[in-house]
């Protein structure tokens, strides 16, 4: 069966595009990504509900891919304790190739079936947990091989993939297939699956978080203090919330550690 993913372009000569017919054209193909991601919201739903029950129980969430796809879970994973104040190791990403991958492509790591389910032990990997494989083209081995062990191992399931009917697809118990067309430059899935992919970890991991109590009205309430930026983004919520004035605000912010905690401590 033909990958959607690996469809020719609907463009061509894109060698003789302008800038601004380049930039004009990508733009209205990533347009098209939000509105393909609303009509399987259901879906979504039903994952980060399970999630949420999940991590009340004790679980964590881990997200397992390779290149861009992989790369995308970890930026996802590395900004929930920042945010949202969770411990490190709430939310994990996992890369075909290891933390070297990160930054440079390893050959043919996306192809051990073995490694990734080995990746998931090293961390401890519990039925507690969730896990989700994404691969926008849903045939990396890397991540097959990984959510067949986990669901052997009463372990629940779920990928991201941009492809129909695909074999990420066939081990997941949670599906959420995203299937955006083809690609500005043919299979390059860096682009719209990528953007797609990225939008859907948004959704997942910020509606979790809401639901886990780490947002208050709006407000990042448990976020760490670890840059001037956010100090003084925490000073300003602590001060519009105590009707207090900035210099106090931030005395408490700094001495009680966040923003929930400071004003709870004024309160008292």
């Amino acid at each position: 069966m033909k990958k959607t993913t690996e469809s020719n372009s609907k463009y061509n000569a894109l060698e003789k595009m302008s800038v601004k017919e380049l930039l004009v054209n990508i733009n209205n193909e990533d347009k098209t990504v939000p509105l393909i991601i609303e009509k399987i919201i259901p879906k979504i739903e039903k994952l980060v509900t399970v999630i949420v029950k999940q991590m009340k129980q004790g679980g964590r969430l881990f997200y397992i891919g390779a290149g861009t796809s992989g790369r995308l879970g970890i930026v996802d994973a590395s900004e929930c304790p920042p945010t949202f104040g969770v411990p490190q190791g709430l939310v994990i990403g996992l890369i075909a190739g290891g933390d070297k991958a990160i930054r440079k492509a390893v050959e043919f790591a996306e192809d051990d079936t073995q490694q990734g389910w080995k990746d998931l032990q090293q961390n401890k990997i519990n039925p507690k947990d969730v896990v989700i494989g994404i691969a926008a083209s849903g045939s990396t081995p890397y991540v097959i091989g990984a959510l067949e062990q986990c669901n052997k191992n009463n372990i629940l399931t779920a990928c991201i993939v941009c492809n129909k009917g695909s074999n990420v697809a066939k081990v997941s118990k949670h599906k959420i297939e995203v299937i955006v067309g083809p690609e500005f430059v043919t299979g390059s899935t860096r682009m719209k699956s990528g953007t797609a992919q990225k939008l859907i970890l948004n959704m997942i991991s910020t509606s979790v978080m809401i639901q886990m109590g780490r947002v208050k009205g709006n407000k990042m309430v448990d976020m760490k203090l670890s840059n001037n930026k956010l100090v003084d983004r925490g000073t300003k919520m602590v001060s519009d919330e105590l009707k207090i004035s900035y210099k106090k605000a931030q005395e408490l912010l700094l001495k009680s550690g966040s923003v929930r905690k400071a004003v709870e401590n004024y309160k008292k």
